[in-house]
């Protein structure tokens, strides 16, 4: 595995965060530059050791870079391309961690200068909170990275791309930006919108007596919308990016569920218990496959 002299990361929360502390565990940079928009965050990041400097300037920040991470929100990525395409230096490699690759990718690739190179890149992995403050070396370990070659990528720059996030205790795989963004329309961002509406329409009600009765739930309610504690705005540019895959399966969802609307209002027991153990094959099959 190739040892980057400097490697920038842009954008020091959860991903940015953890990744830094993850090559800086395996010796995988000599130098670590952050950047981003809150310069106490950035201060905080460099007190802890995460990094070792820090510039609130982009071009600065990626000068000397020969290893770029763009870990900020999707919507934000192509802008802060723009603005540090000028500044990058030969051979530079460029990836990121956006959990929408197909119109990124497209948008990205033409304004990276010949001499440099990007190689879109989304692990899954990530949690209910946000930040540097629940940052882990560990984070990304026995989880899989999702990386996304197109046919002007750099074979070299590829394989670059692959053992970095091998390195940080990924398990890899290639793949289509179409097919990756219509597989995680369906397993990641379906469940995200179908789980914040779930949660608006449960903060919304009242009973007769009680204002609030999402206090009356238990344990599962809370395991099960663990994800609406998600950061909104995140999950905002996801949507609004992969906006045909998440309005195709959010009317497959509604479809589904007339399904089983259907049955209940028929008093169709039989057909219940046929639609709720398909769904409990389903879920063992997850498991097991996780």
């Amino acid at each position: 595995m190739k040892t980057f002299e400097c490697a920038c990361i842009i954008g020091v929360g959860l991903l940015g965060g953890s990744l830094a502390k993850a090559m800086r565990q395996r010796r995988l940079a000599k130098t670590l530059v952050g950047h981003g928009r809150n310069r106490s965050n950035l201060e905080e990041a460099k007190k802890l050791d995460i990094i070792d400097s820090f510039e609130v300037d982009i071009q600065s920040a990626v000068k000397e870079a020969d290893l770029i991470v763009l870990c900020t929100p999707v919507q934000a990525i192509v802008p802060l391309v723009r603005k540090m395409a000028p500044s990058l230096k030969a051979g530079c490699l460029v990836t990121d961690v956006g959990s929408v690759k197909a119109q990124l990718v497209r948008e990205v690739e033409p304004l990276i200068p010949e001499h440099a190179f990007f190689v879109g890149a989304h692990p899954i992995a990530g949690g209910e909170k946000s930040g540097l403050c629940v940052s882990s070396k560990t984070l990304f370990e026995g989880t899989r990275c999702i990386v996304t070659p197109t046919e002007r990528t750099d074979p070299d720059a590829l394989k670059q791309t692959i053992d970095l996030w091998e390195q940080v205790g990924t398990h890899v795989s290639c793949m289509d930006v179409e097919e990756h963004d219509y597989i995680f329309g369906a397993v990641s961002h379906l469940p995200h919108v179908v789980i914040y509406a779930l949660m608006n329409m449960l903060g919304s009600l009242k009973s007769k007596n009680h204002d609030e009765i999402i206090s009356f739930s238990g344990a599962g309610l809370k395991d099960i919308t663990r994800i609406a504690g998600g950061d909104p705005v995140m999950w905002r540019d996801i949507c609004l990016s992969n906006r045909d895959s998440v309005l195709h399966y959010i009317d497959r969802f509604q479809e589904t569920l007339n399904h089983i609307r259907g049955g209940i209002d028929r008093g169709e027991g039989e057909f219940l218990v046929r639609e709720f153990e398909t769904a409990n094959k389903h879920r063992f099959h997850l498991i097991e496959n996780a």
